[in-house]
């Protein structure tokens, strides 16, 4: 009797060894796994922030030459994050108060909406240009057509 108390013992302890065996793979897994999605995201930040800077230097690059065809003067704010909104508001001739209007929310959509459309006459465009700049797409393409077409 004793002898079969011992092997069951021993067969208890094997199993519980396999058992905390399997649980620290399994938890190695769950650190590679963790460690891929950290990857994962990583890169999809790396990629978002270069969107990012490419979209600020094009937008910049757009509204510096807005300005210059415009002769507005101090073209080079439109690199410098709330001068360029000044600079806009200078472009399209709206007072410079209204930037106060751009912290009020769904206020700053319909004032932004306004305010392209207002550089969009002082480019000679029709104002509904300043319009597609709430469309999705059109969006990256709005600033490019006002700075660089004829």
């Amino acid at each position: 009797m004793r002898n079969v108390k011992l092997m069951m013992g021993s067969g208890l302890s094997a199993v519980a060894g396999m058992l905390m065996t399997a649980g620290l793979g399994l938890a190695q897994d769950d650190e590679r796994r963790a460690a891929a999605g950290l990857a994962i995201l990583g890169g999809l930040l790396f990629v978002f922030l270069v969107f990012f800077l490419v979209y600020y230097v094009y937008l910049a690059l757009a509204l510096q030459t807005i300005a210059k065809k415009t002769n507005t003067q101090d073209a080079w704010w439109a690199w410098i994050p709330i001068l360029n909104i000044l600079l806009m508001l200078n472009i399209a001739k709206k007072p410079l108060w209204w930037i106060l209007l751009l912290f009020i929310p769904l206020v700053n959509f319909v004032i932004g909406v306004i305010v392209w459309m207002g550089v969009a006459e002082a480019r000679g465009k029709p104002n509904w240009w300043g319009i597609l700049m709430i469309v999705p797409v059109a969006n990256f393409i709005v600033p490019g057509y006002l700075a660089w077409s004829d």
